[in-house]
């Protein structure tokens, strides 16, 4: 009897044990599993918003700071600022950020500093290169037309460009393209703004519509 009565206590020990494990790992779970749907957000995708703020209204050092503002208030739009180009001699900026809409980018710049952009658009890119420095910054913009050019075109085209880029002295460093409003924006290095057009025009015949000498900031 005994032996009997100890072999009861043992089984319901060991019982009472496993419950106790399964519910300290079940409570120790839930913590997980509730972060990652507290932590989960919508997909994000490329956008390159450009301001329009008028030829001799803006300096490198505004736009340092204004974007210094930006990226204090990103993150409570889930808005990611990559890089942004300045046009001081036009007055524009082009900000590229990733986010789940337009709309979360026109909201961080409202909070950060009032400066709202005249165009978003929702853009892809292709495989960037590596800046070399010492030459000149270009910022060329195409305007193909609504439709006309899909990312597979501009992947071509880009493709060609540098096939051709050494012989001008350009160094090609990304595009940008937006599909449905038929807008392609290349980045590259060169000695003058005639060294980029003429490796356009030769690769491929397609001349932008216009092209800005800029300085980068991240």
């Amino acid at each position: 009897m005994k032996h009997y009565s100890a072999l009861v206590v043992f089984l319901a020990l060991a019982v009472f044990s496993n419950n106790l494990s399964a519910q300290s790992g079940t409570a120790a779970a839930a913590p997980a599993k509730h972060k990652t749907v507290a932590t989960g957000s919508k997909s994000k995708q490329l956008f390159i918003d450009v301001h329009h703020l008028g030829a001799g209204k803006v300096t490198s050092a505004d736009v340092a700071k204004a974007h210094a503002k930006d990226l204090a208030t990103e993150g409570k739009y889930h808005v990611h600022f990559i890089k942004y180009w300045v046009d001081t001699a036009k007055g524009d900026v082009y900000c590229l950020s990733s986010a789940a809409s337009s709309e979360s980018i026109r909201q961080t710049h409202a909070a950060a500093h009032g400066l709202l952009p005249d165009n978003i658009y929702p853009v892809s890119d292709g495989k960037a290169a590596a800046l070399k420095g010492g030459e000149n910054l270009y910022l060329d913009i195409h305007e193909l037309g609504a439709g006309k050019v899909t990312a597979a075109d501009v992947a071509g085209a880009h493709k060609k460009d540098l096939a051709t880029e050494k012989k001008y002295g350009v160094n090609f460093i990304n595009y940008w393209v937006n599909t449905e409003d038929g807008v392609v924006m290349c980045l590259s290095e060169a000695p003058d703004s005639n060294a980029v057009i003429n490796t356009h025009k030769e690769a491929h015949g397609l001349l932008p519509k216009s092209i800005a000498t800029v300085k980068q900031g991240q």
